[in-house]
This record gives structure tokens, C-alpha cells and sequence, in this order.
């Protein structure tokens, strides 16, 4: 007997979990298919969950700065039992470095000054108090190891920072996913680990289900495309890729963890720091930890991979570089012999800025090129994907009248044609993790 569903939706990361519970809790019939063992153990998993406000484009932050108060309140949004083990958010602020080449942050102020979302511009003095073992002579533009400039300051100092006090990260963000799933299945959410997807079945013009590598078929009028790193094969399987501007791929990175210097509490008294001047930005680590990831600067090479499955999982000279930058702004740091940290995929897109769309084939859906820089809107935008189905399925035109889609936390309204996988390049975008 073949299986059934309302919708089917590959992939059970953080934000495939979040379009489950939203889409079951308005009364679909929902399946999730993960190739992985265990939900949320994808990319999710090496996510550093850092939930900021700040973005590059106004659509950006509003989405995050709505996306934050789910976070906030993430025990009442899942409605779980009492005491169930939950994932934990940890306010610690986010400090982003002034320069030049981020305008010293003034379109980003405007943003979040016009969307209420509350920001401190710190002097150099204030960075300072806040966290004494940085160094803020300027570096800028971020190097090689093996520029013979690499190391130098240029002569010039940071000339201050601005400082969203209400962000944080997210303790365990595979736990995060595993929340979601969990309360997803208290409204009918089903869920299948160790199922890869091998065929997108299509009938009379439109999807009607996925066969997996077992051969087994799932029938089901709606699919969902949240596979992560291996959304571009999904949507290839699919046969939507010609009317797509907008199209991802998998790209490699690295994540340094390094013990904080001695003699300050950085897990304590830390916080998110973004710093454009060397490339890199960091947030606490348990144990008194510094966890450091690259903020994509063009000096370095982008490590694009062919297959999601097979690709380098040892650290290279990638990790060095990003300590030794690192090192830069924090003179104390201790660099160890031995590498520790992730290594893990983004599911990018071609500005780094996510779709979430339906596609040419109908009842096939979009929620890819998200990773980076979306681990943060994961339930704002499962509350979006589950809208634009609604919509769609109920007979309008996505494309030619796009859903308008209210923000219930912020009050504010936006255009989900933001994100459409036939937008133009979105040149406000900053190509980057950053979005």
C-alpha cells in the first residue's frame, strides 16, 4: 500500500522542522523525509544559531528582528510538555565593527530605527570596557596568510561599533530542529530519518509525490523543497531549474573553537562580535570558548563542492587563516596545535539571500539557500512557507501577485516576492554569511 500525505517535506533541519509544525498546526497532513539518522543532524547541526537583527537589506531585518521573538519566547511557541528538554537562547548582544566598507553601519541603524529594534552606538572606549582583551588598530582589508601585508595594522584604528543588545545564539541548534519535530508531531506531523529522496514524481502537469532509494513511492499533492545543501540536486530532480534567476549550491566552510585567553571569562562576559575589518566573526563557546567563522571576505577562495555528500570533512589552511585574523584583533590569543571546530556545508544562493517560493512545477515548493544566515528566521519563515501553500493551493498566482505577509510580532507587513526564486540579483545584498 503506497503511503499518503497532504504535503511531503524534504528535509528535517531547523527550518524543514519549523515548516512542518506550522503546516501541521493549520491542519496538513505533513510528512518529513530526512536521508540523515536522527532530525536536524544535517546542516543544522554545525550551525553556529546566532540570532541577530542586523541585515543588509530591510526585508532582512525585519524578518529577523521578528524572527528573535520566537526565540524569546520558545517554550510557549512550541507548547511542549513541562520539561521537555528544550534548546536554550542565550542573550549575550551583538557587537558589529564601524567601517568603511560596511557605510559604518548607518543604512543598518536606519533600519532597525525605523522597525523600533533597539541598537547602541559604542565608541571605541565603550568596545573596550565591553571587551578588554581586543586590540582595535585596523587590519583592513582582511588578508591572506600569505600577503606579506598580513598581520600589519594600516595605520589607522576601529572607529567604533554598534551594538543590538537583545541578540544571542541558540545553545544546541540540532536540539532546536528536534523541538520543532517534536511539536509538529503533537498536531499529526510524521516524520521518516534514513529516507533519501531519489525522484520527484509528477502527473498531470504538476508533483505528486517523491519515490526514495529504496524504491518505495510517497504519493502526496504538495513537496516541499527544504533539503539544505542538497536543495539545488532536489530541485534538479524537480525539473524547475529554467525559469529560476535566483539558484543555490552547496559551499564548504569551516568554523574555528578556540579557548578564550586566560584571564577573561569570554562565555561569561562575551558577546557576538561581526568584524568586516579582519573577516571574521566570533560568539562564546562553552567552556569558555571562542568560536570563529569567516564573514567570506573576497581575498578568500570560495570552496564550492559538487556533491553535499562527499566533500573534505578535515580541516585545511582555512582554519589557520581564521584564527591567525582573529588573533589580530585579540593579541592574547592562544592558537592550538590541534584544530577544533566544524565542518559543515551552506546551502547558498546567488546573492545569499534565501528562496522561499513555489517553482514552475505546481505543488512544488522552496525553502533553500537559506544557509549562513537563516538558522535565525527558521520559524518566521516555516509561518511564511506554510502561508504561501495556503495561498498557492487556494488558486492564486505567487508569481504574478505575490503573498503579502504580516509579521505578527513587529507589525509590519512585507512582500514575499523578496524572495522569489525569479527576483533580480538583489545588489543591497552583502554576498556574504552577513546577508
Amino acid at each position: 500500500m503506497v503511503q499518503t500525505a497532504d504535503a511531503i517535506i524534504i528535509g528535517t533541519g531547523v527550518i524543514g522542522a519549523a515548516i512542518a509544525f506550522e503546516m501541521s498546526k493549520a491542519g496538513w497532513k505533513t510528512l518529513s523525509l530526512d536521508r540523515n539518522a536522527q532530525v536536524g543532524h544535517g546542516s543544522t547541526a554545525g550551525s553556529c544559531a546566532i540570532i541577530r537583527m542586523h541585515y543588509s537589506t530591510f526585508d532582512g531585518t525585519a524578518f529577523a528582528w521578528e524572527g528573535y521573538h520566537y526565540w524569546r519566547d520558545w517554550a510557549d511557541y512550541l507548547g511542549l510538555p513541562a520539561g521537555s528538554d528544550l534548546a536554550r537562547f542565550r542573550q549575550t548582544g551583538c557587537m558589529v565593527m564601524k567601517s568603511e566598507a560596511n557605510g559604518f553601519l548607518e543604512r543598518h541603524m536606519a533600519f532597525s530605527r525605523e522597525l523600533d529594534c533597539p541598537f547602541d552606538e559604542l565608541s571605541p572606549e565603550d568596545i573596550k570596557r565591553r571587551l578588554p582583551l581586543y586590540s582595535l588598530d585596523s587590519f583592513s582589508p582582511p588578508r591572506r596568510l600569505d600577503d606579506p601585508a598580513f598581520g600589519q595594522p594600516n595605520g589607522a584604528a576601529i572607529p567604533g561599533a554598534v551594538m543590538w543588545p537583545l541578540a544571542g545564539y541558540v545553545n544546541d541548534p540540532a536540539l532546536s530542529a528536534q523541538n520543532l519535530m517534536a511539536a509538529a508531531r503533537l498536531h499529526g506531523a510524521q516524520v521518516r530519518t534514513g529516507a533519501e529522496v531519489v525522484e520527484i514524481l509528477q502527473s498531470a502537469g504538476r508533483v505528486a509525490g517523491v519515490r526514495l532509494a529504496d524504491r518505495e513511492e510517497i504519493h502526496a499533492p504538495v513537496v516541499i523543497n527544504v533539503a539544505g545543501p542538497g536543495s539545488s540536486i532536489i530541485n534538479a530532480m524537480a525539473g524547475v531549474l529554467e525559469d529560476m534567476t535566483i539558484t543555490t549550491r552547496p559551499l564548504r566552510q569551516e568554523v574555528v573553537h578556540v579557548p578564550a585567553p586566560q584571564g577573561f571569562d569570554f562565555e561569561r562576559d562575551g558577546t557576538i562580535v561581526s568584524d568586516g575589518d579582519i573577516g571574521c566573526y566570533c560568539r562564546p563557546e562553552q567552556g569558555n570558548h571562542i568560536l570563529i567563522g569567516s564573514e567570506d571576505p573576497d581575498c578568500d577562495d570560495h570552496d564550492w563542492v559538487a556533491d553535499d555528500m562527499a566533500f573534505n570533512r578535515e580541516f585545511t589552511d582555512q582554519w589557520t587563516t581564521q584564527a591567525m585574523r582573529y588573533g589580530q584583533r585579540v593579541p592574547s590569543l592562544g592558537i592550538p596545535s590541534r584544530k577544533r571546530g566544524v565542518v559543515e556545508l551552506y546551502d547558498a544562493s546567488t546573492d545569499w539571500i534565501p528562496i522561499y517560493d513555489k517553482s514552475a512545477l505546481p505543488g512544488f515548493y522552496m525553502a533553500c539557500g537559506s544557509s549562513g544566515n537563516q538558522y535565525k528566521n527558521a520559524p518566521i519563515a516555516g509561518k511564511m512557507m506554510a502561508a504561501l501553500v495556503a495561498y498557492c493551493e487556494g488558486g492564486a498566482d505567487h508569481d504574478r501577485d505575490p503573498l503579502q505577509f504580516d509579521l505578527p510580532y513587529i507589525g509590519q507587513r512585507i512582500d514575499s516576492g523578496f524572495y522569489s526564486r525569479k527576483r533580480p540579483v538583489n545588489h543591497e545584498s552583502s554576498f556574504s554569511v552577513l546577508g
